[in-house]
């Protein structure tokens, strides 16, 4: 599948820190739990003392792992291509019950009985969610609605009407972690929700479920070993953060 492997040239960088600091390229954080992607711009932008940062993709706030910041003008204009790129991501799935937010953080909606299930049942579950998937958008998630956020409606109590797009997916591994949890890996194309994946996974096993745990691992070529704590952050000194920002080799 090419939007596996379909990189722009340019994206290839070193991950070495630089001996003379970057005023505009990408910084590789791995976000902690409890944070959201704006909260890790906002203090960057604190200790970078710069306006001009943009990310890679939103992360929940229940989500650890990479997000890619885009810090000056020549990184932020490219927001769009990092947008588009592929993403892997880890994560646990709870059965048995279902959240508003299919994830941890959201509010109890219904509990199920829990089928005995086998490995050979969970590798035919997740082959029929393999490829071109068409998956619902959950309602607390940071997808527009005539120009406001779905969680924000959610919130509020609105109405809305469940809606749907289509990505591109690839299970790297799923094992049961125990009767009632599973543990999967996916490698998956831009605008995945890794929740939804979820959903439907508990439903094809005749259940339901929501992530306990959710991690980025990978953006297009970036890995998460590349990154840095993000819980450090905000204490960490200006010039060796400056020191972290990869170059753009154009």
């Amino acid at each position: 599948m090419k939007w596996l492997t379909n990189f722009p040239k340019w994206c290839t960088m070193s991950l070495k820190i630089s001996n003379n600091p970057q005023k505009s390229g990408l910084l590789l954080i791995d976000k902690p739990a409890g944070f959201s992607s704006h909260d890790i711009i906002a203090i960057s932008r604190r200790v970078l003392q710069t306006k001009k940062i943009g990310h890679s993709g939103t992360l929940d706030p229940m989500a650890t792992g990479l997000l890619i910041l885009l810090v000056g003008r020549e990184a932020t204009r490219r927001q769009n291509i990092f947008l588009k790129m592929s993403k892997t991501y880890s994560a646990r799935l709870k059965l048995g019950i279902e959240t508003d937010s299919w994830d941890a953080y959201g509010n109890i909606l219904r509990q199920t009985t829990v089928p005995s299930i086998s490995q050979q049942q969970l590798d035919d579950a997740v082959l029929s969610l393999t490829g071109t998937v068409r998956q619902p958008i959950p309602f607390f998630s940071a997808k527009r609605i005539q120009g406001r956020h779905m969680y924000e409606l959610a919130r509020r109590g609105e109405s809305l009407e469940q809606r749907y797009n289509e990505v591109e997916v690839e299970w790297k591994s799923v094992s049961l972690h125990s009767p009632d949890e599973i543990d999967f890996t996916v490698h998956c194309s831009c605008g995945t929700y890794v929740r939804s994946l979820g959903y439907l996974l508990a439903q094809k096993l005749d259940s339901t479920g929501h992530l306990t745990v959710l991690r980025r691992e990978k953006i297009g070529p970036y890995h998460i070993e590349n990154a840095l704590n993000g819980s450090l952050l905000k204490n960490y000194p200006q010039n060796d953060l400056y020191a972290r920002i990869l170059p753009l080799e154009l």
